[in-house]
């Protein structure tokens, strides 16, 4: 019962203490659950994290659902999901009663725009991190490249991207692994 309750408390700080939502987050989740607490390894939550973009919801919700099941099942899902969603709805909550108030306020639009270029930062540094997790070569730089622009710029689903790259891999160890051997 004692996981359950760290890992509720782990989330919970990494969503009250995360702005820009669910990519922001993924860098702090990975820090916790790698790196600090150890629950998982690298290569596990790259993998989680491919699932987490192709399932429908936000990235970081998905993220909490991966990784509580991994370390405890469908409770530490539970558990998980609840600490990374239950500051956002209280902050949300909190803010709305005041919106009125501050919406149009140059302070709050001053803040936002200082906050904005550090929420890039912090959604480029795991995918520089992942990215050296991802073995990636000579042979499969192009892969994320035309995932990025596929996704950025002709706004294909990520899912059909990660459908059609597990099949890429599964034909690569098919055809063309063997006649290396």
């Amino acid at each position: 019962m004692r996981i359950l309750f760290e890992m509720f408390a782990s989330f919970f700080k990494i969503g009250a203490f995360t702005i820009g939502g669910g990519y922001a987050m993924v860098p702090l989740i990975e820090k916790e659950v790698v790196d600090r607490k150890k629950w998982i390894k690298e290569d596990e939550f790259v993998d989680m994290l491919a699932l987490a973009q192709s399932a429908p919801g936000p990235i970081a919700v998905n993220t909490a659902v991966f990784v509580g099941y991994k370390i405890d099942g469908v409770i530490g899902s539970v558990f998980t999901t609840l600490g990374a969603v239950l500051p956002s709805f209280l902050i949300i909550l909190f803010i709305a009663s005041f919106f009125i108030g501050i919406k149009d306020s140059q302070v709050v639009a001053r803040i936002f725009k200082g906050i904005r270029p550090a929420v890039v930062a912090l959604i480029a540094a795991p995918v520089i991190r992942l990215s050296k997790s991802a073995k990636i070569n000579k042979k499969t730089f192009m892969i994320p490249v035309i995932a990025a622009i596929l996704v950025a710029f002709l706004n294909i689903t990520p899912v059909y991207i990660i459908i059609a790259s597990a099949l890429g891999g599964i034909l690569y160890g098919k055809f063309f692994r063997r006649t290396s051997k």
